[in-house]
């Protein structure tokens, strides 16, 4: 049983086969803090679908109430592995790698689907069957396992603390490798009876398991073999590249060799059995361990909050960054504007002093178009004038014709009246004096009025009244 899960044995009525049905409490709304969300169940039924092997247990069927999902699981009635082997007296090294290699069977079965299971402990290692020699492992309990996808990033604070991994609790990317590290834990507890990292408190324990702080005591390993130690040192590493893979354990000479080989390396040492009476003490004070110290209870609650403070960590980062960048923007904005004030006032000063130009040129314009009005007007007053006189002049000449006519005519009348009389006369003499008098009299008559303008006019006519 789990904090919301509680395993009940049943019987399908058809067949009479016993199973093991699991009930799973829901969470009745995302708010709420009690039961398992449905994502999560979904996610424990999906793997438990993919999986079938003869060291991982078996799903048979689901249903579902209101309140519960309920999973029936293969029966798993032999109990925990650690209490098996704490009610001998006594355990060799060869039964111990048997039990391991039948846990690296299952995991390497897991590893290869990339199944990471998360919780790797002795509550999690039944027996199917305690009644038999060396009995069949189970594991169980994948409300924890993941799916591990390349390139998906996948963090999480979950698990026991004394078996989960230093990237667990760094709350670091995770992967297949933090299972490892859990079976260098229970394989170290399985040969000592005691846990490599476990402190007073929770937070001691978590800082044992990130500073790697453990050894082999001499009193707990005593008659442990120095393969044994090799395979637990090469699987508690930090670094997850280094730690040994599922495959490289299961080719560790610790679990490959034969039993001949394994009883002369035993040799070395006095006794080749291990005493279990530590490892009674062990299971003893973890059956009667408070909660708190042994399991996260609150897992998923620290979880959430690590992921918070580390959303709150990565936002206080892009607010700085976006600090920096905007500073920088309004650094640029600031050299431009004064760039283009300064070319603004330059403009400016150019721009007046062109308006002023024009200002001047303007009044200047004004002052000839004055200028230009007032010799316009008085051109206008002299064209006037000059009209007048040219009215007076034409009457004037008007009358002097009219005058002419007169003349003219009455000098013809006086030919005509002397034509008759002078026909005895030479014409040429006499017409020549004649004519002669004729234009003294006129330039005479020319004289008095004064018109030299029209004497050229005058004496053209003169000419063409003599020709």
């Amino acid at each position: 049983s789990g904090q919301f899960a509680i395993v009940k044995k049943c019987r399908e009525k058809s067949t009479g086969v016993e199973y093991a049905a699991k009930f799973i409490k829901k969470r009745q709304s995302r708010a709420s803090r009690r039961g398992v969300s449905r994502e999560e169940i979904e996610r424990e039924v999906s793997i438990l679908q993919q999986i079938l092997h003869a060291n991982i247990v078996k799903l048979h069927d689901i249903y579902e109430n209101k309140t519960d999902v309920v999973l029936i699981l293969e029966l798993v009635s032999g109990g925990e592995l650690f209490d098996f082997l704490a009610q001998k007296e006594s355990l060799s090294e060869e039964e111990a790698t048997r039990f391991i290699k039948q846990i690296l069977d299952g995991v390497n079965y897991l590893h290869s689907k990339k199944i990471a299971h998360f919780d790797l402990k002795p509550e999690n290692i039944m027996l199917l069957d305690k009644n038999i020699p060396i009995p069949h492992i189970k594991l169980i309990d994948f409300g924890l396992a993941h799916k591990i996808e390349d390139g998906v990033e996948f963090k999480n604070i979950f698990g026991t603390p004394e078996f989960v991994a230093p990237e667990i609790v760094n709350y670091e990317p995770l992967g297949l490798a933090a299972d490892m590290w859990s079976i260098g834990v229970i394989t170290y507890i399985l040969l000592s009876g005691a846990s490599p990292f476990l402190g007073e408190t929770k937070q001691e324990t978590l800082a044992n398991i990130t500073a790697v702080n453990y050894d082999f005591d001499e009193e707990f390993f005593s008659n442990t073999s120095d393969l044994a130690k090799d395979f637990i040192q090469k699987l508690l590493v930090k670094d997850t590249r280094k730690r040994l893979t599922i495959q490289e354990a299961l080719s560790h000479p610790w679990i490959t060799l034969k039993d001949e080989t394994k009883v002369q390396e035993n040799k070395k040492v006095e006794n080749t059995q291990l005493k279990t009476k530590r490892l009674r003490e062990y299971t003893i004070k973890c059956h009667s361990s408070m909660p708190p110290n042994n399991t996260y209870i609150n897992f998923e609650r620290f979880a959430r909050v690590v992921e918070d403070i580390s959303c709150m960590e990565r936002g206080f980062s892009t607010l700085a960054a976006s600090h920096d960048s905007l500073q920088e923007d309004m650094d640029a904005l600031l050299s431009i504007y004064n760039e283009k004030e300064a070319w603004y006032k330059e403009e400016s000063e150019s721009v007046r002093h062109k308006l002023s130009q024009l200002k001047y040129e303007y009044r200047k314009m004004e002052s000839l178009k004055r200028h230009l009005h007032d010799d316009i007007k008085a051109v206008g007053a002299s064209l006037a004038g000059v009209s007048g006189k040219y009215a007076e002049l034409q009457s004037q000449y008007e009358s002097l014709r009219q005058e002419l006519s007169e003349e003219l005519k009455w000098m013809q009348d006086l030919m005509s009246s002397f034509q008759l009389e002078n026909e005895a006369c030479v014409n040429g003499n006499f017409d020549s004096v004649f004519n002669k008098d004729i234009n003294e009299s006129l330039m005479e008559l020319l004289n008095r009025s004064r018109c030299e303008e029209f004497l050229a006019g005058l004496n053209l006519d003169v000419t063409e009244s003599h020709q």
